[in-house]
């Protein structure tokens, strides 16, 4: 039993935390994230009395190893300090394409214009874009931002006549502009991608050219500013901090908690306004350069509840709040503590669908404590005698917090799945379910729909894990839900459609697409983008016969990290006749964050350390092709 901590002890605790929160929010802009001490602090303050002999010269050195490090902490007086900093920043542009200051890097520099339609003079933008045409030389990249906040269909009407030259930012949140502090409308400002440093701010186009015509040669040591702009920045102002308890936490409880939790997949939990106040500048940072929430997609193409991002309003609140040193507020109640314990004793329950058909016991993997880990593909007979059709699955983790994805397939007892995947560019599978992180553990398909299950065949299972620092042990269960229907149902498909290729090195955007006939009319129920470490992009399209394209879905920004399955919430119909296209690209360049090695080349492979392109489509066959409505599948 544990030793109860005398009063004055407990009073100290919370006296010390209090502090913490007082240092948090009042600290200078120029001191490090207080978090970089937390380990520290909180190993030195849980010790009952001083460090013993044995461990004095290792407290020693460590303090030692501190005092050195602090400078570089709080910032060093290289030549580089007299440029401004800025933070990284992630924005779509009006076609649909994923911009990252940050993945610049393999660029000198990056060019942005403010925008307003309101107040814009042409003639600048013009003077812009012809600058533009001779950077490319320089390796800057050039671009507009909006500042007014429209929305895609509005921004794109009022940039129709634009150069075509000159891709326009969307900034619905109007953030962008005053993190990097801007102030007026045509507004250049060139940034260092590496670096996050501004090289100049300014209207003058003269001036700029020849900034950019030293830049590859003699960059500069001090930011140029001059003056600019036709007319102020337009931006929202509010003296009303947001409020933590009825507005800042329930987009916390909508977009983080399933993963950020006690024994989630999150490197912390959110489960407290204490843990969000110490880690409020890390979510800043992520949210603004579009990493968190992850897998990103493009909202303006299909919609789907496995997506998360967050709308312009929930961005702009929760940044807003961060920027106002996160107050906690006047709620008496903390949402996210009082949440934190419904959603654990809901996590250890029962299955959501009420007791299985058949529960898969999977097999017993010894996840390490540190590295990383290639998938495991494994295999698991299942005991029917009796075709079976499957109406639903349930994925319940063995240990959530290193579970990072799980696919499961239906493949024959002597067929190599992997295998014949390998050898085949387009293949038909039966695709049950994928599992990724979040409150998605139970699928049902489509009413009408299911998978079927031949007599003597197994299911394949894809693993793909994390390390979290422990060592730990996952035995996943899978929940089986057969149908009882007496009739047949319509048996739901995954189609892949894949690129063969080899990848250049140093190249950071190769372009690829793929495409397969439909011969059948088919209801498509979801996508899912598969590539390895250099995947940038992909897009689900569909062209019907007459030629017309469909863009279903889009992944601007692929991260391997993040592979779900996206049902689709509105089902698609499909003739026969159409074509199925999956079209993006490859990063093989530093500018890719997870690239391990961008002057390698890369063979086509199904492995890690390869690289493939390929789109999944699940579907299922129309009942009649005169009858293409999906209405059912969404039922």
């Amino acid at each position: 039993m544990r030793k109860a901590r005398p009063l004055s002890q407990f009073a100290h605790s919370v006296e010390r935390r209090d502090g913490l929160v007082r240092y948090i929010q009042e600290r200078p802009s120029s001191m490090p994230h207080p978090m970089l001490f937390t380990p520290l602090t909180l190993w030195s303050s849980s010790l009952p009395n001083p460090p013993s002999w044995s461990g004095l010269a290792r407290w020693q050195r460590l303090t030692r190893l501190l005092i050195i490090l602090l400078p570089l902490l709080l910032g060093s007086g290289s030549a580089q300090a007299a440029l401004e900093r800025v933070s990284d920043f992630a924005a779509l542009d009006t076609k649909g394409e994923f911009h990252q200051l940050s993945r610049y890097k393999h660029r000198s520099g990056l060019a942005l214009m403010t925008f307003d339609a309101r107040c814009s003079r042409p003639e600048q933008i013009e003077r812009f874009a012809r600058l533009s045409d001779t950077a490319e030389a320089a390796g800057v990249r050039f671009a507009l931002l909006d500042t007014a906040g429209l929305s895609r269909a509005a921004l794109s009407e009022v940039t129709a006549n634009l150069p075509p030259n000159l891709p326009v930012l969307q900034d619905g949140a109007q953030l962008i502009a005053p993190l990097l502090g801007a102030r007026s409308v045509d507004e250049v400002l060139v940034l260092n991608p590496e670096r996050l440093n501004v090289y100049f701010r300014g209207g003058d186009i003269a001036a700029l050219a020849n900034l950019i015509g030293s830049l590859e040669q003699t960059p500069p040591s001090d930011t140029l500013t001059l003056t600019a702009g036709s007319c102020a920045l337009d931006l929202p102002t509010t003296d009303a901090v947001p409020d933590y308890s009825s507005q800042v936490a329930p987009i916390i409880l909508d977009n983080c908690v399933e993963c950020h939790r006690s024994g989630g997949v999150g490197p912390f939990a959110m489960d407290s306004y204490i843990m969000l106040l110490g880690w409020s500048p890390m979510i800043r940072e992520v949210v603004l350069n579009k990493r968190m929430p992850p897998a990103h997609v493009d909202p303006e193409f299909g919609h789907s509840r496995m997506a998360r991002y967050l709308e312009d309003d929930e961005l702009r609140t929760l940044v807003s709040w961060i920027d106002a040193r996160a107050p906690r507020g006047e709620g008496e109640e903390d949402p996210l503590e009082a949440y934190a314990e419904t959603l654990e004793s809901a996590a250890s329950g029962g299955w959501q669908l009420g007791e299985p058909d058949f529960i898969v016991e999977g097999p017993s993997n010894a996840i390490p404590s540190t590295g990383v880990m290639d998938y495991l593909y494994e295999e698991v007979s299942l005991p029917f005698s009796e075709d079976r059709w499957l109406r639903a699955i349930e994925t319940r983790p063995g240990d959530e917090s290193v579970l990072h994805h799980l696919m499961v397939f239906v493949t024959a007892p002597d067929e190599d799945f992997w295998g014949a995947e390998r050898e085949q560019e387009t293949v038909s599978r039966r695709f049950v379910e994928g599992y990724a992180p979040g409150p998605h553990r139970a699928i049902e398909f489509a009413s009408g729909t299911g998978v079927l299950v031949p007599a003597g065949h197994k299911l394949s299972l894809q693993f793909h894990y994390v390390t979290n620092g422990q060592s730990t042990k996952d035995i996943t269960q899978l929940g089986l839900y057969f149908s009882d229907a007496d009739e047949p149902l319509a048996e739901r498909r995954a189609l892949a459609v894949g690129a063969r290729f080899t990848l250049p090195p140093e190249v950071d955007d190769f372009p690829l697409s793929a495409t397969a006939q439909v011969d059948e009319a088919i209801v498509i129920t979801g996508v899912r983008a598969r590539m390895s470490y250099r995947g940038k992009k992909m897009r689900f399209v569909v062209e019907r016969a007459n030629g017309e394209r469909e863009i279903l879905f889009s992944v601007p920004a692929y991260n391997y990290g993040w592979q779900p399955h996206y049902l689709l919430d509105e089902p698609i119909a499909v003739a026969a006749g159409s074509r199925l296209i999956v079209e993006g690209s490859l990063g093989n360049s530093v500018s890719n964050p997870t690239n391990p090695d961008p002057s390698r080349e890369i063979p086509w492979g199904l492995e890690s350390w390869e690289e493939m392109f390929t789109g999944y489509f699940t579907y299922y066959a129309a009942q009649s092709p005169d009858n293409l409505d999906p209405a059912a599948a969404s039922e």
